[in-house]
């Protein structure tokens, strides 16, 4: 017997504008068994988050060069 899913989660390329996100959200709200859309704003945590994948990269792609 296969699980159930109640929801999931959608997560943009970039953060975007208001008035954009607001186009995708009620775009989403048209989809058969959709029962809520929340929007979800960027802080300064979402940066920090950010900055430090970017620099475990660089620092993978650093160590993968200097093995070549």
């Amino acid at each position: 017997m296969s699980d159930r899913v109640k929801g999931c989660w959608v997560a943009f390329e970039s953060d975007l504008h208001e008035d954009a996100a607001r186009h995708l959200m009620d775009a989403i709200r048209q989809l058969r068994g959709v029962s809520a859309v929340a929007a979800s704003v960027a802080d300064s945590g979402d940066w920090l988050a950010r900055q430090h994948v970017k620099e475990e990269f660089r620092g993978a792609m650093l160590d993968l060069y200097q093995k070549l």
